[in-house]
C-alpha cells in the first residue's frame, strides 16, 4: 500500500511519482514529473485534481491508506487536462455516487469530451463560487488561460491552503512534498522553467490569477498545493514576486546567445558576441543548439534583456535545428517591448541563413536595432573586432528602451 503524504491536518497528498519522465510536450523533464493530488478529510470526503491514467492504481493505492475510495464524495476537477484528469474515470468507477465539481462551461465541456461524463454528476462553478464540504467551505476561482480555458484554483480558508492548478508548479519529482525539504535555487529554477515552457503565452492571464492570489492576502495563504512538484509553505512569498516578475514581462541586463554552426564560423561570430557582452559586465550565456535544448533556453531567456540568434545558411535556408527552435520560441510568444534581439551567421553564395532567423525574430516581436551580422565564409580578426564593437551599439540600444 503507498503512502499518502499529511500536507495539513485533514490533507493529504495522493498523488503520482514519475520519476523518469524525461519529455513533457517537448520540453525536458531531468528531475521528472509529479502528478498532484489532494485528499481532504471532511463530512464529505473531497478529491481536488487525479493524475495522469497510468498513475491512477497508485492514486487509489496512496487514497486507500486513508480511506475507503468508494467514500469519495466530490471530486474537483481544477483542470482537465489529461496529466490531470486521466484518472478521474477510475475514481468514478469506485467512488459510484461521487460528483464531479469543474469550471463553467469550459470544464464541464471537457469533462464530456474527454471522458463522456455529463448530466447529473457534472456540476458547474464559476468565480466566486462556494462548496460546503463540512466544516470546510470551498471557493473556486476561475483562472481561464492558466494554461487552458477550463482552468480554475480551489481555495480552502480553513486551511489557508490554495489548490493552485497549474499556477506555481514545477515539474520536479521528489520525495519530500514541501519547498523547505528540496534545496532552494534548483525548486525555484524549476517553477522557472516551468512558467517559461507551460506558462509563459499567458502572462496576462497569469497576472490575473496572481492578483487574485494577492487579493486573498499572503497572510490568509499557509498553503500553496500546485498540481506539480512540491507544495509552497516557506517560501510562499517568493514564488509569488517571481511570478509578478515573470508575467509582467520584467526583463533584467543579460544576454543569451543561441546557435548552431557548421564548419565553425557560425560560432566565431557567438564567441565574439558573447565576448562583447562579458567586455561590457553583462551577464551571458552561450547556448550551442546542438548540446542546449531549447527549453533550458526558454528558461534561461525568459527574463533576459538580449537573445541573439544564429545560423549558417544551408540551402537557402537557416539549419533545422536553429529553425525548430525558432517554431518553439514563436510559439512561446515572447513579446516584450524591452527585448533586444540580434540576428546572426555565416554564408558562402547568399546571407539567406542569418536573414531568415532575423525576419522570424523580428514577427515575433522583438525589436532588432542594429543589422544583422552575416559574414562571407570565414570571419577575419578584424570582423570579429568589429562584431564586438555592434555589440556596444546593441546595449546602447537597450538601454535607450529603458528611457
Amino acid at each position: 500500500m503507498l503512502t499518502a503524504i499529511e500536507v495539513k491536518p485533514d490533507v493529504y497528498w495522493v498523488g503520482g511519482l514519475d520519476w523518469n519522465a524525461r519529455s513533457f510536450h517537448g520540453y525536458t523533464t531531468e528531475d521528472g514529473i509529479t502528478y498532484n493530488a489532494y485528499l481532504i478529510m471532511d463530512e464529505k470526503v473531497t478529491l481536488i485534481d487525479t493524475t495522469k491514467a497510468v498513475y491512477a492504481d497508485e492514486l487509489l493505492q496512496r487514497i486507500s491508506n486513508i480511506v475507503d475510495p468508494a467514500k469519495i464524495d466530490v471530486i474537483i476537477a481544477n483542470h482537465i487536462e489529461m496529466d490531470h484528469s486521466g484518472a478521474i474515470p477510475a475514481v468514478l468507477e469506485v467512488a459510484k455516487d461521487a460528483q464531479v465539481y469543474a469550471s463553467e462551461p469550459a470544464g464541464v465541456r471537457e469533462l464530456a469530451a474527454h471522458f463522456g461524463i455529463e448530466g447529473d454528476r457534472v456540476h458547474g462553478v464559476k468565480t466566486g463560487d462556494t462548496l460546503s464540504i463540512g466544516k470546510r467551505e470551498l471557493t473556486f476561482v476561475q483562472t481561464a488561460m492558466v494554461h487552458w480555458p477550463d482552468n480554475m484554483v480551489t481555495y480552502s480558508p480553513y486551511d489557508k491552503t490554495l489548490f493552485s492548478n497549474d499556477a506555481f508548479g514545477q515539474h520536479f519529482a521528489s520525495g519530500p512534498r514541501f519547498d523547505d525539504e528540496v534545496d532552494y535555487h534548483e525548486v525555484m529554477l524549476q517553477a522557472k522553467k516551468y512558467y517559461a515552457n507551460i506558462v509563459q503565452p499567458y502572462g496576462p492571464q497569469t497576472d490575473k490569477a496572481v492578483a487574485a492570489v494577492r487579493e486573498i492576502g499572503l497572510e490568509n495563504i499557509e498553503l500553496i498545493a500546485p498540481s506539480h512538484g512540491v507544495c509552497w509553505r516557506t517560501h510562499i512569498a517568493d514564488v509569488i514576486a517571481q511570478y509578478e516578475h515573470w508575467c509582467k514581462g520584467e526583463v533584467v541586463e543579460r544576454a543569451i546567445i543561441a546557435y548552431d554552426s557548421m564548419w565553425g564560423s557560425t560560432d566565431k561570430i557567438a564567441h565574439a558576441i558573447a565576448d562583447g557582452f562579458m567586455a561590457r559586465s553583462i551577464p551571458t550565456k552561450l547556448m550551442d543548439l546542438k548540446v542546449n535544448h531549447a527549453s533550458d533556453i526558454m528558461m534561461d531567456m525568459l527574463d533576459a534583456k538580449y537573445v541573439c540568434v544564429g545560423s549558417p545558411t544551408l540551402n537557402s535556408q537557416m539549419l533545422p535545428t536553429v529553425a525548430a527552435f525558432l517554431t518553439y520560441m514563436r510559439g512561446l510568444s515572447p513579446k516584450n517591448a524591452h527585448r533586444v534581439g540580434l540576428a546572426f551567421g555565416s554564408y558562402g553564395w547568399a546571407p539567406l541563413g542569418p536573414k531568415n532567423v532575423a525576419k522570424v525574430l523580428e514577427e515575433t516581436g522583438f525589436n532588432m536595432p542594429v543589422e544583422t551580422v552575416a559574414m562571407n565564409w570565414i570571419p577575419s580578426q578584424e570582423d570579429l573586432d568589429a562584431i564586438r564593437d555592434k555589440v556596444a551599439d546593441l546595449i546602447e540600444a537597450g538601454l535607450a528602451l529603458n528611457e
